[in-house]
């Protein structure tokens, strides 16, 4: 999650923000090619909005773009039961479950994370859970050596469960790009390691390459300061890329400052097609068969 232009939701927290009117973009011209989205937060509501728009209808406007799933990410304990509770109904949604890296230190001590972090890991067996995440290291926010240490060992935590589950890590990784790798190399990271809203540089985008790790472009490529990003995408093996919104946060142009949502992925898709030279059907069937292979099939494990 990228906390930049918005404000709480109701199963996540944060900060209100002084009212404002919520807008959303156009609908864009529908892919040929289905696609998913695979990291957002559809249970944000907007409490200095007049009409924030639920999740079915989030979902619904990505049906008719061509989206044919979506990632659903837990960022507290409160939001991942609700992420896994949406995934075991609906056929559209799969689930990750974590606490998210700036939450940690919230805990104020192991004993309450650990009891924490435990909810965590037993919500990781539900069949539509497919994901641990998002978790990582975020030190653009947290000070303090005894923050730090919480923020660590929650990502350790993280990686333990998702290794013993045999599903996806999801990454949020902020200002620690460094630190990030050396713990999944420390530890040992799980088979499948998704670069969440990747952020990093070519010379990151090269480690993932050689380990293996899926990298997820969000919206913000688009954005022309963006350059790094751009060319980490070009540099990336095929095989390796991913595409999300992070909705509601991190619109594409030119609807940056509007809310974020699944339905907005074509946009993304056309400009990474255009990066690299390939048609937007290639670019739609790739990014499928990735986050297939990622996080399995929608159709198996409904109640």
């Amino acid at each position: 999650m990228a906390e930049e232009q918005f404000v709480r939701s109701v199963a996540a927290g944060g900060e209100e923000t002084p009212k404002r009117k919520l807008e959303y973009p156009p609908l864009p011209e529908p892919l040929n090619v289905g696609t998913y989205d695979n990291h957002c937060h559809l249970e944000f509501t907007f409490d200095d909005a007049e009409d924030p728009m639920p999740w079915q209808e989030n979902l619904d406007k990505a049906t008719s773009v061509g989206m044919l799933g979506v990632v659903q990410v837990g960022v507290t304990l409160e939001s991942s039961k609700w992420s896994a509770a949406l995934a075991a109904r609906e056929p559209r949604v799969l689930a990750a479950v974590a606490l998210h890296p700036n939450e940690a230190p919230l805990y104020g001590n192991m004993q309450d994370l650990d009891a924490a972090i435990a909810e965590i890991a037993e919500l990781a067996t539900q069949p539509r859970v497919r994901a641990i995440g998002e978790t990582g290291l975020d030190f653009f926010r947290t000070e303090g050596d005894d923050n730090v240490a919480l923020q660590i060992h929650s990502f350790e935590e993280h990686i333990r469960i998702a290794k013993e589950n045999d599903i996806a890590l999801m990454i949020h990784d902020r200002e620690a790009h460094d630190e990030v790798v050396e713990t999944l190399k420390r530890v040992g990271a799980p088979e499948k390691v998704v670069f969440h809203c990747y952020s990093g540089d070519v010379e990151l985008a090269q480690v993932c390459n050689e380990n293996g790790w899926y990298m997820s472009f969000a919206g913000n490529i688009t954005i022309k300061r963006n350059q790094g990003f751009r060319d980490s995408l070009k540099l990336a093996r095929r095989e390796l890329i991913m595409v999300e919104t992070d909705a509601p946060f991190l619109t594409p142009e030119p609807y940056r400052g509007r809310a974020n949502s699944p339905y907005l992925v074509p946009i993304t898709v056309r400009f990474m097609a255009e990066q690299l030279e390939i048609s937007e059907d290639e670019m739609a069937a790739l990014l499928r068969e990735n986050t297939e292979r990622v996080y399995g099939s929608w159709q198996e494990g409904l109640a």
